[in-house]
């Protein structure tokens, strides 16, 4: 008889984007154990023991407090941990503060990691993901961010609205930084199977460049109008993150668009940013050399500038 494997994710950060994405996995029942990992005991004690108690009527996660030691064995290490970003701020203005969250981060991870996938979900994104993956040096494709999925997801609700389409109907990606040079992938943009200018025809709505860009500037606003509402976005990458997860501990084969860092794909090297990948178990597989507009292109590499400028001021 097959022995039956456990499925163990640990997070690192249990603010409320920690909590949700524990609240969201325990609801989904993906993991078989979570272990929570924050320096303030007295919150972290609080989140395992109200989530916990949700488990006998929704799930059979085992769920305990830990510390760095105790992420050994596991499939999925998720790290949130870092200084939220006010309404005022960009996600790169965090840059210098989580970094160096982010290396007292990379020295536990040297001392305890044995396996697993590492999800960075901190932000900048981005920049984060670039310095941990050139910190730790772990195998091509395990250390990742969610990157862009959760503003891929954002505009395909844009979309919906628009349209009146559900959104399993619609599929597009928005690329390159997590932020203010994000870039959607328009000509490959699709609904009902139909590239989505020509669906838009077919029911004679209006879909030119004054479309697109409002609808462009409704997503780069749309996390700032959350914190200015409720002062923290967490729900929608909780679920973006759940998504992930399923894909890592049941090795499904799923498609997003996440951070990760770049060999030379589309003329960009040594940055982190987000294209569309194929994920599993192994994390980031590969990269999909989707085909881009000659505008698209150039943006992309406008976007992988302006991290690399970044980079150079806080990742030395």
């Amino acid at each position: 008889m097959q022995k039956k494997t456990n499925k163990k994710v640990s997070i690192i950060g249990m603010g409320a984007v920690g909590a949700g994405i524990a609240y969201a996995l325990m609801l989904k029942d993906i993991a078989d154990e979570l272990v929570f990992i924050d320096i303030d005991e007295k919150l972290v004690n609080a989140e395992m023991l109200d989530i916990r108690h949700g488990i006998p009527n929704m799930g059979r996660t085992k769920i305990t407090c830990g510390s760095y030691k105790d992420i050994k064995n596991s499939d999925m290490i998720i790290i949130t941990a870092g200084r939220s970003r006010k309404s005022n701020e960009s996600r790169l203005d965090l840059a210098g503060e989580n970094i160096k969250i982010a290396e007292s981060i990379a020295q536990n991870l040297e001392k305890h990691y044995s396996k697993g996938v590492i999800l960075v979900v901190s932000n900048p994104v981005d920049v984060i993901t670039y310095y941990l993956t050139k910190r730790l040096k772990l195998e091509k494709g395990k250390i990742f961010g969610t990157g862009c999925i959760l503003d891929s997801s954002r505009l395909t609700n844009v979309i919906s609205d628009y349209i009146k389409l559900d959104t399993g109907f619609i599929n597009i990606s928005i690329i390159g930084e997590h932020g203010s040079t994000q870039i959607p992938a328009w000509s490959n943009a699709e609904a009902a199977q139909m590239p989505l200018d020509e669906y838009c025809k077919a029911i004679n709505l209006p879909f030119g460049a004054k479309e697109k860009a409002a609808m462009e500037k409704k997503v780069r606003n749309m996390g700032t109008e959350i914190i200015a509402g409720k002062g923290k976005t967490y729900y929608g990458i909780s679920t973006c993150v759940c998504f992930i997860a399923d894909a890592v501990l049941n090795n499904r084969n799923i498609t997003a668009s996440v951070s990760s860092l770049l060999h030379g794909e589309y003329g960009i090297d040594d940055v982190a940013l987000s294209l569309p990948s194929l994920i599993n178990s192994g994390g980031v597989k590969l990269i999909l050399p989707v085909k881009y507009s000659l505008e698209e292109i150039s943006l992309l590499n406008q976007s992988a500038q302006a991290l690399k400028s970044i980079n150079s001021k806080v990742c030395m």
